[in-house]
């Protein structure tokens, strides 16, 4: 009988060549790492062996140096408190793979190749490679990370290492989050929460019908530069989140990517707004080609969903109006009165009151060189073709139409209601280039 080189990887269902895939379930996103069993068997032994008893959850990354690792497997929590993981026997030393960017690698003691246990770390430069492969018998790498998970690893290596660090040995390189002052808690920790074989990713799927632009605005088929889509379907993020300030770039752009999840129109990435298993909301670039029909495409976890058409045009403008303020079959628009207080459908305009109404899809705004779409608006910014607006078939006066100073893509009109209209229900109509937009929607008057 043939003596089993590995058993313990066999009875997991691995063989010596196949590459299987772990992930790092972290406070700041995954990681997924095709393990290198063909490169490293021992190593790979040595860390299921720890992954599988649990070792790896709830554990720290304790060291992070900048633009050259960061490091873990070595502690984790119990609670609230900071405890040494139990290190097993240690492993032969298996150098065969280079220490570039994007690898995983067993962390050793000085002196010693055949000393690693349970500590590992990510190579972040390929300049590591000059030194890691040659030092100390070099370093084993037995992981790449899935090119889909560096965002998260460049992330975590992102979190600042304070200079004047309030932590001692072995703990003065670990990187703390939003930490300023006092004694770092669990809420500056990055947390390595679980470790497992990472589920084969389905692609994600776009419901029939589901892309539209945003409900609370039109719900449109059809959509414009810097309209706001709702896509639905399934398989989309593994969380719910919306965009937050750090998602922002410090020019003030919005991000292209949200957990994993981005969206092109016509080939172009749009600004990922909100992220969730089953929505993704996202803004249309402004320099889509227009009067045609683009390609829609939304990839999650490196997974591409079908091909959506989406018929782009200059303008597609809708104005707020929520199912909540529909009464009956009439759908009534959301109003704010000068001081920012809400009309509603019981509480009606005034004439001769300045209202806000607030819309999307309006398109370009002027001077036209300002990219209305993807970035905070830094200023106020008027609309290109400005809209037309009657109540009750009389003129409303508008005193300003354009961009929100502060926000994305949202559009802000102030009216005057005309004098002399009847009490109760009345047609909101508005018109921009020629064309009435695609609402019927309703204002009360009292």
């Amino acid at each position: 009988m043939k003596n089993l080189l590995f058993p313990a990887l066999l009875l997991l269902g691995w063989s010596l060549s196949q590459a299987q895939t772990v992930r790092f379930k972290t406070n700041l996103g995954d990681i997924d790492v095709e393990l290198l069993p063909s490169s490293a068997p021992r190593t790979v032994e040595n860390f299921l062996k720890y992954m599988n008893d649990g070792s790896y959850n709830n554990s720290l990354v304790h060291r992070s140096v900048k633009d050259f690792i960061w490091q873990g497997g070595g502690y984790k929590l119990d609670g609230t408190t900071v405890k040494e993981i139990a290190a097993k026997d240690p492993v032969v030393n298996e150098y065969r793979e280079s220490n570039i960017r994007g690898t995983i690698a067993m962390a050793k003691l000085d002196g010693n190749p055949n000393s690693a246990t349970n500590q590992w770390f990510f190579n972040l430069n390929n300049n590591n490679a000059s030194n890691l492969d040659r030092q100390n018998g070099g370093f084993t790498v037995f992981g790449r990370v899935k090119s889909e998970s560096l965002a998260i690893m460049d992330k975590i290596a992102a979190v600042n290492v304070p200079a004047n660090h309030p932590l001692a040995s072995p703990f003065n390189e670990m990187p703390l989050q939003n930490w300023t002052s006092g004694t770092p808690n669990t809420s500056h920790y990055i947390i390595v929460q679980s470790v497992g074989i990472a589920v084969e990713a389905i692609p994600p799927s776009i419901s029939d019908n589901g892309v539209i632009t945003a409900s609370g605005f039109g719900a449109f088929r059809t959509a414009a530069p810097g309209s706001y889509l709702e896509i639905y379907g399934n398989n989309f993020a593994d969380v719910t989140r919306g965009w937050e300030s750090s998602d922002f770039t410090a020019a003030g752009r919005a991000p292209t990517s949200l957990e994993g999840v981005s969206v092109t129109v016509g080939g172009q990435r749009a600004f990922v707004n909100f992220v969730s298993p089953t929505q993704v909301n996202v803004q249309v670039p402004s320099t889509v080609a227009l009067n045609t029909t683009l390609p829609l495409v939304l990839t999650a976890r490196g997974q591409v969903s079908q091909t959506i058409p989406i018929q782009i045009r200059a303008r597609q403008g809708g104005l707020l109006a929520p199912a909540s303020y529909k009464v009956g079959d009439r759908q009534f628009v959301y109003a704010a009165r000068a001081n920012g207080a809400p009309t509603s459908p019981t509480d009606g305009v005034s004439g001769g009151e300045t209202i806000i109404l607030y819309g999307s899809g309006f398109g370009a705004v002027s001077p036209f060189s300002f990219d209305f779409a993807g970035q905070i608006v830094p200023a106020a910014y008027s609309l290109g073709s400005p809209a037309t607006f009657t109540i009750g078939g009389q003129q409303a006066t508008p005193r300003y139409q354009g961009l929100i100073p502060g926000l994305v893509g949202v559009y802000q009109f102030n009216i005057d209601v005309p004098m002399g209209l009847e009490a109760g229900p009345q047609r909101l109509e508005v018109t921009q280039a020629g064309t009435p937009i695609e609402q019927t929607l309703w204002i009360a008057v009292k």
